[in-house]
């Protein structure tokens, strides 16, 4: 069964406005932020998921843990941190149309965490907030088929990639399929399916508006469930995408270095043959010596390699 949801004015719109500023952070050249903007954007996504789900340790203590540097914190947080950064780095081998890699997933996030690492739960579970219990999570013997149904549907479904990602996150946090880990992995999960349309969203760091908003973020999640369907927390985390899309478009002045402007142009033109004109074309803003510099770095770094020579060279990364 397809999930219920409700296309709504609200929806369309936002839809048609994050389309444009997907645009514009092509334009910019934002599509793989600078070096520097992707990895502090990576540690304000997994500092904004862990602490949303009571994580103490500052993002200079993460920052330190991503660089490989000693850090004294609770055992636990050091634990939930390093796997989280584990996970992000696996990003580009998870498959978001696989449940195996689902689990997968939980298995890197959760090891040493809880026994059940990358296994759905074999016990009933509620949410519980405050003394008033929040939400019944389906019976264990129900989540395979509706985990392969909520599967099905990212596969099948004629629905776009924005729409699908918000309702996966909304319904597999309704099923809960796991004893801890489910707020985490609905937020990775919603990346992974908007990365798969988009190299942009694996660096924009949504997590850090959902913790700015976390708590209307809990009240959507209980609204969706009093209505049944998943169209309030659509709309809000459509919101959230295009609030982050706009942050960072905030910040397209920072220059781009020879280095991101060649691992840039390798998702543009992948497995092709190119020229420099070629390179100059994508980047209108540069000089052609500029260019040169670009390409004759590249070479000497092993990125590409160099065929023909003055008017025939050609180039392809390696």
């Amino acid at each position: 069964m397809k999930p219920p949801y409700t296309i709504t004015g609200k929806i369309l719109k936002l839809i048609a406005s994050i389309s444009e500023r997907i645009g514009e952070v092509k334009s910019a050249h934002l599509h793989k932020p600078p070096t520097e903007l992707r990895k502090k954007n990576r540690i304000k996504t997994i500092h904004s998921s862990l602490e949303i789900e009571g994580n103490t340790l500052t993002v200079e203590q993460i920052t330190a843990l991503v660089e490989n540097r000693r850090v004294i914190g609770a055992e636990k947080d050091i634990l939930e941190v390093k796997n989280a950064i584990l996970v992000y780095d696996y990003l580009d081998k998870l498959n978001p149309y696989s449940f195996n890699s689902f689990c997968e997933a939980h298995k890197i996030l959760m090891t040493g965490l809880i026994d059940s690492a990358g296994r759905l739960r074999n016990k009933p579970v509620g949410i519980v907030k405050g003394s008033e219990v929040t939400h019944i999570a389906p019976q264990s013997d129900m989540l395979k088929p509706l985990m392969n149904d909520l599967f099905n549907y990212l596969k099948s479904d004629d629905d776009i990639y924005l729409i699908k990602s918000c309702v996966f996150h909304y319904e597999m946090e309704f099923i809960h399929p796991f004893i801890d880990g489910n707020g985490r992995m609905g937020r990775l999960w919603q990346t992974l399916i908007l990365k798969d349309a988009h190299a942009v969203f694996e660096y924009l760091p949504v997590e850090s508006l959902i913790k700015e908003r976390q708590e209307r973020y809990y009240e959507v999640l209980g609204e969706s469930d009093n209505r049944g369907e998943s169209t309030l927390f659509i709309e809000f985390m459509l919101e959230i995408i295009l609030d982050s899309l706009e942050d960072l478009l905030n910040v397209k002045s920072v220059a781009l270095t020879a280095a991101d402007r060649v691992d840039l142009y390798r998702s543009v033109i992948k497995d092709n043959y190119f020229t420099r004109k070629d390179y100059l074309k994508n980047y209108r803003e540069i000089s052609a010596a500029t260019a040169s510099r670009d390409l004759k770095y590249a070479v000497e770094e092993g990125l590409i390699k160099k065929y023909g020579d003055k008017n025939t060279t050609k180039y392809r990364y390696v």
